[in-house]
């Protein structure tokens, strides 16, 4: 059956629901309760029992999406376990001795928020205390440890395909795979996207890029000015508490309790993996995330093991901070089955067939149509400050989109991925912006004015290489993005721009 604008109905509710009301929950469920109605003609009561048994059960009685649900709990305890056991200001101390520049300082940082990769919302808040003392000193403004931060949260934890991030868009991009009956692999389509994910390289190398060249511009050129006169006092000591009972403190963490988990984690995927052939073989998508769920949990217990003897927590604080890290990933279990709720219904309306063959009728050129993906999810991802409610919503109309195009599923993949984290990183309503904000104690209006000619200049950068690589269909033009940004940054810093 053929419901033409109907069909657009779900996804449109989703969309001015998540501008109006900023949350994603609410914003999918009513977009699914808008198809549920369609299907049902109307009717309420049939709707809401439609949504219930033919959609949620079905998402969470399907072994693929049950998997991807128990492995990010797993992997909430552990973010929880090393944001609140002290290692990571350990580790930040133990730099400050040989961190004696400017150069030093934003390196190190970045280097820092790269390393926290597995917690988006971890590295504002575990890099920015630590560095902010450092930072003050040597006289760099907080506006660009704030930017700094919020460069290598995002942007980093999205290329990344076995955490949070990676297994969320995985389980999107499977879903449409299932839906479409295409038999590709998810794991395959995340890596082969990740050339293709524009924005979140050029933020990446934009840090390194300004820290070697000094060529600061506009707003931040001028917090640079600003910070090189003032005066913060310094204060080396760790900012944790020390109020513990019987010999325990978060003053006795170690560096080593960041650095042994990881690599637990990493060892016991490998190792896992490696008869089958990973990295360089295909394996099972079920493997992977048993591995991966394995890995986070043996990383865990090794975290436990060492916060016992270093006398950071007693165990009974330890097991708890570790539950209520699984705990806090409700709210993605819960959004992830309302995606693919919201996507099941979006398929079976034909929303996406209904635009393609719009599209077609209006002779729109496919060469367009990664620009155009981009363009969208960042007005969407900006409008509602959530990134990922903006992947659930583009992601059931830019897979098929591709499909229907002949776009290698991988260039519409990075155009979502790419213009929801572009949109995000302009959005002063982002958890991430705030908390990048708060991390370097950097007010939020400043963080996001110095921030947005950096990311507006991404951003354009993007979306042009969005429309050659409708030509190209070419991973290169990643190549031809990074020389783009180097040569804007020199000439941008030779003008002198007064205003924005």
């Amino acid at each position: 059956m053929n419901y033409g604008l109907l069909s657009l109905l779900p996804p449109v509710v989703a969309v001015i629901l998540a501008i109006w009301s900023k949350n994603v929950i609410l914003s999918l469920f009513c977009g699914g309760f808008v198809g549920a109605m369609i299907f049902c003609g109307g009717n309420p009561f049939a709707a809401v029992h439609s949504m219930i048994g033919d959609y949620f059960f079905i998402q969470l009685t399907d072994s693929y999406n049950a998997g991807v649900l128990v492995l990010i709990v797993f992997i909430g305890g552990f973010i929880k376990l090393v944001e609140k056991s002290g290692g990571a200001q350990a580790f930040g101390k133990s730099v400050y001795r040989i961190v004696n520049t400017k150069l030093k300082a934003q390196l190190c940082a970045w280097l820092g928020g790269i390393l926290i990769f597995f917690s988006d919302l971890g590295t504002p808040l575990l890099v920015g205390p630590v560095f902010r003392p450092l930072f003050d000193k040597l006289k760099i403004s907080r506006q660009k440890l704030a930017w700094i931060l919020d460069s290598t949260s995002s942007p980093v934890a999205i290329l990344i395909p076995f955490i949070g991030w990676g297994v969320y868009i995985m389980g999107l991009i499977q879903a449409e795979f299932d839906n479409l009956g295409v038999m590709e692999s998810d794991y395959t389509t995340f890596v082969q996207a990740i050339p293709f994910q524009l924005y979140a390289i050029l933020a990446i190398i934009m840090i390194p890029l300004v820290a070697f060249t000094h060529k600061d511009f506009s707003l931040m050129k001028k917090a640079e000015q600003e910070a090189a006169a003032k005066d913060y006092s310094f204060d080396e000591s760790l900012s944790v508490d020390e109020g513990k009972a019987d010999g325990y403190s978060l003053k006795n963490a170690k560096p080593i309790m960041v650095i042994l988990p990881i690599a637990v984690t990493f060892a016991t995927l490998f190792i896992t993996l490696a008869p089958q052939g990973f990295p360089f073989k295909k394996v099972g998508g079920n493997d992977f995330r048993v591995a991966l769920t394995m890995g986070y949990l043996f990383g865990a217990l090794v975290l436990m093991a060492l916060i016992q003897f270093f006398k950071v927590m007693n165990f009974k604080d330890t097991f708890k901070i570790y539950v209520d890290g699984m705990k806090s990933m409700t709210d993605v279990a819960i959004t992830l089955v309302l995606a693919w709720s919201l996507g099941s219904m979006i398929s079976g309306l034909g929303t996406a067939n209904f635009i393609v063959e719009t599209m077609q009728r209006m002779q729109f050129s496919p060469v367009l149509v990664p620009a155009f993906i981009f363009l969208f999810g960042a007005f969407v991802s900006f409008a509602t400050g959530s990134s990922w409610g903006t992947f659930a919503i583009m992601m059931p109309l830019a897979i098929p989109m591709a499909h229907a195009f002949s776009i290698p599923y991988a260039i519409a993949t990075g155009a979502v991925l790419s213009g929801g984290l572009f949109g995000d990183h302009c959005s002063p309503i982002s958890d991430t912006t705030i908390l990048s904000s708060t991390g370097a104690e950097c007010d939020l209006v400043e963080h996001v004015k110095t921030q947005l000619p950096y990311a507006v200049v991404n951003g354009i950068i993007a979306f042009g290489c969005y429309i050659l690589v409708g030509f190209t269909h070419s991973p290169m033009i990643v190549l031809l993005a990074v020389a783009l940004q180097a040569a804007t940054i020199l000439i941008w810093n030779r003008l002198d721009f007064k205003k924005i």
